[in-house]
């Protein structure tokens, strides 16, 4: 195992202390391990927070600021964050408006973010709604969860929800946004190697030179099917044929297209990946009106990507264009 690592039982520990360092505008508490915006909580303003197993970055710590997150959570790698910092987060946010937790659909953080919200609301009298994200339309249930995983639309929703409640709307507004963007948000992935665990020090999974897995999670659990090398092209039809036809999307549909890197993949493969996926796309009468290309929900060092479609509306759109200021994301500023 190659690393850049010190310890493997600190490293999300000396990551906080290096995102600390490297972003005064957050604080960055290593002792509760919650990242928070440093202006929060904002009088009227509804709280966001989200959170996960670390080895996802940056998700989600790399996208508290203006126009998304105003805390995070990030617990051990690929394991859930406790319900008592959730709990720290979400005190650290509210403001008297209702904060808004934003969980994947994972068995553990479903069950911690539960949690949190009870000791929230009998500690403080939080009001505390939850939107369980569940895009992956890979497979319906995994080792980690109950129905749907929650991947690529995460990212989205986040965006989307961090605008409104940034706008000042109330925390039932803010929640149907989030809502929302699930219900029209679809993702698959697929994997060209397995990622490595520090703690463990070898791949999770084995894969040939010449295979590849389709339909992986975030964690590096199997997917759908291992399937033989193919092209940038075909790989696409892969990706995109479950995803177009679950929702179903359908020619004049506007959409938003994010091609997301696992964590081992350079942008050179990506752009190219995003070429052929709008090329299906645009076949299909289906017009790419956003996009967004990197890797912003990754797996460690896994190579491979996801590809996330949500479909769009004025509503939306303008939700997404509205100015965002995090580590990860930024523009409008």
């Amino acid at each position: 195992m190659k690393k850049l690592i010190n310890d493997p039982a600190d490293v999300v520990d000396a990551a906080l202390a290096g995102m600390a360092a490297a972003h005064p505008e957050l604080r960055v508490d290593t002792e509760q391990r919650i990242v928070v915006r440093a202006d929060a909580p904002r009088l009227g303003k509804v709280g966001l927070v989200s959170g996960g197993g670390s080895g996802h970055e940056p998700l989600h710590g790399g996208f508290v600021g203006l126009g998304m997150l105003d805390a995070a959570c990030p617990g051990e790698i690929f394991t859930s964050p406790v319900p008592d910092q959730i709990q720290a987060a979400t005190a650290a946010v509210d403001s008297g408006a209702g904060v808004l937790h934003i969980v994947k659909n994972y068995t553990g953080d479903v069950m911690n973010f539960e949690m949190a919200a009870e000791l929230a609301a009998a500690e403080s009298g939080a009001e505390v709604r939850a939107v369980v994200v569940n895009d992956d339309v890979a497979v319906w249930d995994s080792t980690y969860t109950a129905g749907r995983r929650g991947v690529g639309a995460t990212v989205i929703l986040e965006k989307m929800a961090g605008a409104a409640a940034e706008q000042g709307r109330p925390l039932d507004e803010v929640a149907r946004i989030a809502e929302r963007v699930n219900a029209c948000s679809r993702s698959m992935g697929m994997a060209l190697t397995s990622c490595t665990v520090p703690a463990v020090g070898r791949p999770t999974f084995e894969l040939g030179d010449a295979e590849m897995e389709i339909g992986i999670g975030i964690h590096g659990e199997p997917g759908r099917e291992r399937v033989p090398l193919a092209p940038a092209r075909d790989v696409a039809g892969m990706l995109l044929e479950p995803i177009l036809t679950d929702l179903p999307f359908t020619a004049g549909d506007r959409v938003l297209c994010f091609v997301n890197g696992m964590g081992g993949t350079p942008l050179i493969e990506l752009y190219l990946m995003f070429d052929e996926v709008a090329r299906i796309l645009r076949g299909r009468g289906i017009h790419v009106e956003r996009s967004l290309v990197g890797p912003y929900i990754t797996a460690l060092d896994m190579a491979g990507c996801s590809v996330t479609v949500t479909r769009l509306d004025e509503e939306l759109t303008e939700l997404w264009d509205a100015p965002v200021r995090t580590p990860a994301l930024r523009w409008g500023i």
